[in-house]
């Protein structure tokens, strides 16, 4: 069955790790957060949040309407003065109107059945010219085959209904930058990126954080029989002899509110 991000023993599944450097290089290239107030809507167990804080962010504020999510969170980053949790939706955040420069949602959107009252959201959370960065998979980004570096793909081998789940909740780019352009953004732009997200010495280790479901909502879907037997599949077609650098791809979509 689907995840419950409202389940204590799900608090843990998207905390505990690092923003790879590769996405914090990305990052700068779409806009300087130096100075800025930043809204990470969907912000699970903070990673990101964090992330930008590091980036220099003036302010951070997470938003995740799980109220467990958002304890993570607040533990994960109990060190950094400038960065803040709220419990809202995607769609009515509760902060202020025009009362950020940048609003970041990643991995959100394919949660969402409607997309037009979150982008209408962003925007009304934005200052004049302030940006909107979404980061998510479309379904190309998760049909490609499995691999050493993508994990992903052996589940959907192994199970294809996993497949037509995932597929089902992603959204093509056009709905997005269509989306994005019906709130009042302009200069909308979808690009690739490859994010490192793991790199693990052994099988053994991969096995573990796949066994945990750490991170990756799909697996949820698997009873714990089904779980093992694909750890066995994806372990028959990896060398267990070499480090195992997992990497996703994402789409990302830009825009600027006008």
């Amino acid at each position: 069955m689907p995840i419950n991000f409202h389940d204590e023993k799900n608090r843990g599944s998207y905390a505990n790790r690092n923003a790879d450097e590769a996405w914090k290089n990305l990052a700068r290239t779409l806009v300087d957060p130096a100075g800025l107030r930043v809204a990470d809507v969907g912000c699970g167990g903070g990673i990101y949040t964090r992330a930008w804080a590091e980036l220099g962010a003036q302010e951070v504020i997470g938003v995740d309407s799980s109220p467990v999510m958002v304890e993570a969170a607040r533990e994960q980053c109990s060190a950094l003065a400038n960065v803040s949790f709220v419990v809202g939706d995607a769609a009515a955040t509760g902060l202020n109107d025009a009362s950020v420069d940048l609003v970041f949602e990643r991995a959100l959107i394919h949660h969402l059945t409607d997309l037009e009252s979150a982008m209408a959201e962003a925007c009304r959370l934005l200052k004049r010219s302030g940006h909107l960065i979404i980061q998510d998979r479309t379904p190309a980004d998760v049909a490609l085959p499995g691999s050493a570096e993508h994990i992903r793909g052996y589940f959907f081998e192994r199970f294809p209904r996993l497949l037509a789940i995932e597929q089902g909740r992603r959204w093509p780019g056009e709905q997005v930058q269509s989306a994005m352009a019906a709130a009042g953004f302009t200069d909308v732009t979808e690009m690739v990126l490859w994010e490192p997200r793991r790199v693990y010495p052994s099988f053994s280790e991969l096995a573990e954080e796949l066994r945990n479901r750490t991170g990756r909502s799909i697996l949820h879907e698997l009873t714990d029989e089904e779980l093992e037997d694909l750890i066995d599949f994806v372990g028959k077609r990896l060398d267990h002899d070499k480090v195992i650098a997992e990497g996703d791809r994402w789409t990302i979509w830009t825009g600027r509110r006008g």
